[in-house]
């Protein structure tokens, strides 16, 4: 079995922690899912990125775990114009 780098270890804990907090509230565990594997394409030589990416995460889990937090929000790349 192959051996993760600290940052890939760092991010697995991520994602488990991110299921468990959203457990209990209902359409978080697809959109979860969904966040992860759509990041899952970024290249492993693009460090920068995914470390911004895990900063964001963590802030986002800390906000999911609070008791009011009904929804995430979530940002995405306005359509490039051909």
């Amino acid at each position: 079995m192959a051996r993760h780098s600290k940052l890939q270890t760092q991010v697995l804990a991520l994602y488990r922690q991110f299921l468990r907090a959203g457990r209990d509230k209902p359409g978080f565990i697809p959109r979860i899912r969904d966040e992860f594997r759509s990041n899952a394409r970024i290249k492993k030589t693009e460090m920068m990125y995914i470390e911004y990416l895990y900063r964001r995460g963590q802030r986002q889990l800390e906000q999911l775990k609070d008791v009011n937090t009904k929804q995430l929000g979530f940002f995405s790349k306005p359509a490039e114009k051909s």
